[in-house]
């Protein structure tokens, strides 16, 4: 009995933006941490060579970046889906980088003000120090907050987001790294208990840092500041005081810009509810 004739494969009639869509769709979770070629290729059933070009357009769009070997959804689609966080994190960056340019000035290294988006860390802005270092960091990037001093210093006081952390998979930018949710949780507790985070070549060697927290009103950071320099010649600690110094000093402005906003808060809704009693009396029909 002759063998069954061999099909060719079915021809794939998606347009180019489909297939696109189905790359951005093909993250899913991960969307963060990064995905390679070779998988989102097979989750969104196309050629790795397809895919490959695909994420190259998208890329050059701002619609995804690079993570590593990986790539990870970008600042075009993190802005579009993230309006009101956005407008958000940019009141954070106007009134804390200030603070941020102070700290350049004491230190003369580069320093970072970052915030925490869900489990990854969001640099709201940066100044380059004169010890050049190579660094992924850049303004409207992002980058894992495990392996962070910023990201590590938030996820220490965001006990919803440091589980999510632990309990998906840790991969290593460096042998430096923590990829064990138990050494992390240690890491976490140790920088609870003295408001300090280090950054250990563990997003990129050579790199070193320590960051410490800006609170809000109720005590919980709501962005981080850090200093970093080439490993070798950088010595974290030595900036420990004039970090918790600014830190201190951009708490209270944060505080001091939450009660002004609350104040003009009030002034509105008293000059609402005045409004709206002077219609109703208005509005009320006359005694007969």
């Amino acid at each position: 009995m002759a063998s069954a004739e061999r099909r060719p494969p079915a021809r794939d009639t998606r347009s180019a933006v489909d297939k696109a869509m189905a790359l951005l769709a093909a993250f899913g979770d991960e969307s963060i941490l990064g995905v390679g070629v070779s998988e989102l290729a097979r989750r969104a059933d196309l050629s790795k060579s397809t895919a490959f070009r695909l994420l190259g357009m998208l890329q050059r769009s701002g619609a995804v970046e690079r993570a590593g070997n990986a790539y990870r959804l970008g600042p075009l689609i993190q802005q579009l889906s993230s309006s009101q966080e956005f407008t958000q994190q940019n009141v954070l960056r106007d009134t804390l980088t200030p603070f941020l340019a102070d700290l350049y000035e004491l230190t003369g290294q580069t320093v970072h003000l970052g915030a925490l988006h869900g489990t990854d860390v969001v640099y709201l802005n940066k100044l380059y120090g004169h010890l050049q270092v190579r660094s992924p960091s850049r303004i409207g990037g992002r980058a894992p907050a495990y392996c962070t001093g910023v990201g590590k210093m938030l996820l220490a006081y965001d006990a919803d987001a440091a589980e999510k952390v632990m309990s998906s998979e840790l991969p290593a930018w460096t042998p430096h790294t923590i990829t064990s949710p138990d050494a992390l949780a240690v890491e976490l507790a140790q920088i609870r208990s003295t408001s300090l985070a280090y950054d250990r070549e563990e997003i990129l060697l050579g790199l070193t840092c320590i960051a410490g927290p800006v609170l809000g009103p109720d005590g919980r950071p709501v962005a981080a500041f850090s200093i970093s320099g080439p490993t070798g010649k950088f010595v974290p600690d030595e900036q420990a005081t004039i970090l918790r110094k600014v830190c201190y000093a951009a708490s209270r402005a944060v505080a001091a810009a939450h009660s002004q906003q609350q104040k003009l808060r009030r002034m509105r809704q008293a000059q609402a509810a005045e409004l709206a009693g002077k219609k109703t009396d208005l509005e009320e029909p006359e005694e007969a």
